[in-house]
C-alpha cells in the first residue's frame, strides 16, 4: 500500500471513531441527569429510616423549583417527615406521595432532599415515581420502569431492599403497640379498688350486725 492510500485509510478510520464516539455520548445523554434513592437502613420492615433522594440538575438555564415524590404501596404520606432540604424548601403532602419546594436553586445546582420514613413496608424492592419542576416551568419525569429487560431513558428511581429480619417481621409495630397498651389489660390497680371496696363493705355490715344482736 503506498503512503498515499495508507493515510487515506488512516483519515477514514479517524472520521469513523469520532462518529462511533458522537453517536455513544448522544445515546448516553439522557442518563447524564437522573434522579436517585438512598436509605440508610434498606432492610424490608426496617424503622424509621432515612431516604436520600438527589435529582440532578440537568438545565443550564434554569434551577429546580419542587420536587415531587410518589411514594410506593406499603408507605403513607403520614409517615414521612421532612429531615433535610435546601435553604427554604418546605415538605407538603398529597394523597399519593409528597412535595419539597421553595426558593429556586441556581442553575446545574442537584436537588437533594432527605425524608425520615416510620417503616419501610416488606418488599424486594421501592419504586420512587419523581418529577422535577425548574424554575423556567421545564418539567423532568423520572418515572419509568424497565420494560422486557430494556433500560428507561428516564427510570424512576428504585431502592433494593434486603430481606426483614425475623426479630422486624415478628414484633409489632408502634400503632399495633399503642392499641395494644391502650385496649389491653386493665392494671392492677384499677382491679384492687373494687376489690377493696367490697371488702370494706362486707366488714361494715358484718359489724353493724353483730351490735344489733349484741
Amino acid at each position: 500500500m503506498s503512503v498515499h492510500h495508507a493515510a487515506r485509510a488512516a483519515g477514514r478510520l479517524g472520521v469513523a471513531g469520532a462518529a462511533a464516539l458522537t453517536a455513544v455520548l448522544t445515546l448516553a445523554d439522557p442518563a447524564s441527569a437522573h434522579a436517585e434513592v438512598e436509605a440508610d437502613t434498606p432492610r424490608a420492615l426496617a424503622r424509621n429510616v432515612t431516604l436520600t433522594f438527589v435529582s440532578e440538575a440537568e438545565s443550564d438555564s434554569a434551577g429546580f423549583q419542587q420536587v415531587r415524590v410518589v411514594l410506593p404501596d406499603g408507605i403513607a404520606p403520614g409517615d414521612v417527615t421532612l429531615v433535610d432540604a435546601p435553604r427554604g424548601w418546605k415538605l407538603r403532602t398529597a394523597a399519593d406521595g409528597y412535595t419539597v419546594a421553595g426558593p429556586v436553586l441556581g442553575a446545574g445546582v442537584d436537588a437533594e432532599h432527605k425524608v425520615r420514613v416510620r417503616q419501610l413496608p416488606d418488599a424486594g424492592q421501592l419504586v420512587f415515581k419523581t418529577v422535577e419542576t425548574y424554575g423556567d416551568g421545564e418539567i423532568s419525569r423520572w418515572i419509568e420502569l424497565p420494560t422486557s429487560g430494556a433500560e428507561p431513558e428516564q427510570p424512576a428511581p428504585v431502592l433494593k431492599l434486603q430481606r426483614a429480619t425475623a426479630a422486624a417481621a415478628t414484633s409489632p409495630g408502634p400503632a399495633h403497640t399503642t392499641a395494644a397498651a391502650r385496649n389491653g389489660g386493665v392494671p392492677a390497680g384499677l382491679i384492687a379498688v373494687p376489690l377493696l371496696l367490697g371488702a370494706g363493705s362486707w366488714w361494715l355490715i358484718r359489724r353493724r350486725h353483730s351490735s344489733g344482736s349484741g
